[in-house]
């Protein structure tokens, strides 16, 4: 007789991960999560009177090729929070509040160690953004993926009073443009960097290059950070006009999404310290300036345009709340019908 553990898919594995996981889910349960694991379907009682007009804010992402780091290194209790940071940044930056949070894994053989270690790193990822993690999805596919890899997505919400969105149109020229330091690479430009420093400059993950303070390994797999909290207060205290995450494209293609037509931003490369990783990546790699900014965050995860007057109050409130801030350029006026980031 033919069995699905024959086939391949181990169902008392996967009984085994929720039983383990259960505990670290209930430490993000907010106060309108109605549902414990095991449902169908996560409830969460949406309170719509705290709102006038109450705009739900959604977003998805995964971790990408960061994910080879964590399998060489087998360490896998770190690529959770990055995965729950890349969806709830990108739903924060329009002045939401993270709400809830839900994840998919996805493997050919199900590992109740590695798999226990990754929703870790979630539980703890939707801790620091203050959402609940109300349900996910573990896929055991045998065959489809390699052995002892696995994939990740994650799927965000949020809400926000409609006359509070934060979408960039108010933002004209003279505007303060201030970047919020990253930890690192984030999750982003991880197939240039691994071809850079692990393919052709042939360098081990627990070696410690004379830049950096920790081992190659430890800074490529930092986590990434997430800002939602800090964007909510600063938010309610200060005139922010448009956030942009810096994600995949860089600075070069991402703070354009949330710049009015005829605004360029300029941004003096001077203005704030490029971590030594980047400088490594560059050098090893011969890679191009213009190709570092428009892959890499190159030390910027996030970038407010705020008030010019109001620049050194949202970089001294940024450093209350625990992140660096720079000044690091202006709005200019550029060609009608167009918007574009400016380098000096």
């Amino acid at each position: 007789m033919t069995t699905y553990r024959q086939a391949g898919v181990d169902i008392e594995a996967g009984d085994e991960l929720v039983r383990r996981i259960t505990p670290l889910v209930r430490t993000t349960f907010r106060p309108e999560v109605m549902t414990d694991l095991g449902g169908f379907g996560g409830l969460f009682r949406f309170q719509a009177e705290k709102f006038k007009e109450p705009v739900l804010v959604s977003g998805t992402d995964g971790v990408g090729t960061k994910l080879k780091i964590a399998f060489l290194m087998d360490k896998h209790d770190t690529v959770g929070i990055d995965l729950v940071a890349m969806c709830v940044n990108d739903v924060a930056v329009s002045g939401a509040e993270p709400l809830f949070f839900l994840d998919y894994f996805a493997t050919g053989k199900l590992a109740v160690d590695k798999a226990e270690a990754v929703v870790k790193g979630v539980a703890e990822g939707c801790r620091q953004a203050g959402c609940a993690l109300i349900g996910g999805e573990t896929a055991e596919m045998p065959s489809f993926y390699p052995e002892g890899e696995y994939d990740l997505a994650g799927f965000a919400v949020g809400v926000v009073d409609r006359p509070r969105i934060i979408d960039g149109r108010a933002i004209k020229q003279g505007d303060a443009v201030i970047g919020l330091a990253s930890t690192g690479l984030h999750s982003n430009g991880y197939s240039l960097a691994r071809r850079v420093l692990l393919d052709e400059g042939k360098l081990s993950l627990t070696s410690k290059p004379a830049d950096l303070d920790r081992t190659l390994g430890e800074a490529l797999l930092a986590p990434t950070r997430i800002y939602a909290k800090q964007i909510l207060t600063l938010a309610a205290e200060c005139h922010i006009k448009g956030i942009a995450h810096i994600t995949g494209g860089g600075l070069t293609e991402n703070l354009p999404r949330v710049l009015p037509d005829g605004s360029v931003a300029q941004l003096k490369r001077a203005a704030w310290p490029v971590p030594p990783l980047f400088a490594m990546l560059a050098k090893m790699g011969k890679v191009e300036q213009e190709e570092m900014y428009r892959v890499f965050n190159m030390g910027i995860g996030l970038v407010l345009v705020v008030p010019a007057e109001q620049a050194d109050r949202v970089i001294s409130r940024a450093g209350e709340l625990g992140d660096r801030g720079y000044k690091i350029g202006e709005i200019v006026a550029g060609p009608a019908g167009e918007k574009s980031v400016a380098y000096v």
